[in-house]
């Protein structure tokens, strides 16, 4: 059986949507849906309750964090397969098929996941190297623009291998990833230290770490609503105005400091 975990934070239109697209494009595999809620509108979730059946909701009164919802969820699910979704996550038709199919036949794989698209078929980057000090530098300072840093951010991207077919990377973006059932039970849950970003990166590598591959594969593709919260005003500024973007460094710090990292 699989099962689909979807955290959700006050995003009710997104959450419909994606359960539209799982009922649609999931009906012949055996599935169960856990909803894990942060800051809960109960009137929104009442409602979606009512339009989607045998489906379990936990609730958290506060924003507890992704790293949090996904234990939650993975605490409560039975399948040998857990798909992680974000609530703005559109599957599309066989994508979650193709992506069991692989696991089957690839028993070293303990995580998998899609190629991402905008609404506009455009390709995102979400399968990444681990990042370092001078990877981060790059991302959120002007030394991105040199061509010291357009290095580090494409050996970061790994711009430098062919991603149009399964590639071993070290970490993949959480937004949409499957893990194996008996890999989690070896590594553990999510690290939730981690209140927001490097949870997915601290993860993967804990996979790697017990010999389980992380798998890249685009054969599966997901539609993403991606709005990148920690980058809004630009590099620097960001720093001292963007809340998420000092959570970011913050879970960085707290990455680095774990992996004894510089």
């Amino acid at each position: 059986m699989l099962s689909i975990i979807i955290t959700h934070h006050k995003t009710p239109v997104m959450l419909r949507l994606c359960l539209k697209a799982i009922r649609e494009n999931i009906v012949d595999i055996a599935h169960e849906i856990i909803i894990t809620d942060s800051e809960a509108d109960f009137e929104s979730q009442n409602s979606i309750k009512g339009e989607f059946s045998q489906i379990d909701f936990t609730f958290f009164p506060k924003n507890v964090g992704y790293a949090k919802l996904v234990n939650a969820g993975i605490k409560k699910s039975k399948g040998n397969y857990v798909l992680i979704l974000n609530a703005d996550i559109i599957v599309a038709k066989d994508s979650i098929s193709k992506m069991i199919d692989y696991m089957e036949s690839n028993p070293n794989t303990g995580l998998i996941g899609p190629k991402l698209l905008t609404f506009s078929n455009q390709a995102q980057n979400s399968c990444f190297r681990f990042p370092d000090l001078g990877a981060v530098l790059a991302r959120r300072t002007l030394l991105g623009k040199s061509i010291w840093g357009r290095a580090k951010l494409n050996y970061f991207l790994i711009k430098d291998k062919n991603l149009s077919l399964p590639t071993k990377v070290d970490w993949l973006q959480g937004s949409a990833i499957m893990a194996r059932r008996e890999a989690i039970d070896k590594i553990g849950l999510m690290d939730e230290r981690f209140f927001m970003y490097l949870e997915d990166t601290d993860w993967c590598r804990r996979f790697w770490e017990n010999n389980y591959q992380v798998i890249y594969f685009p054969g599966a593709q997901v539609f993403h609503y991606y709005y990148r919260a920690s980058k809004k005003w630009g590099n620097f500024l960001d720093i001292f105005l963007n809340k998420y973007t000092q959570i970011h460094l913050l879970s960085t710090f707290k990455y680095f400091w774990k992996w004894k990292m510089s």
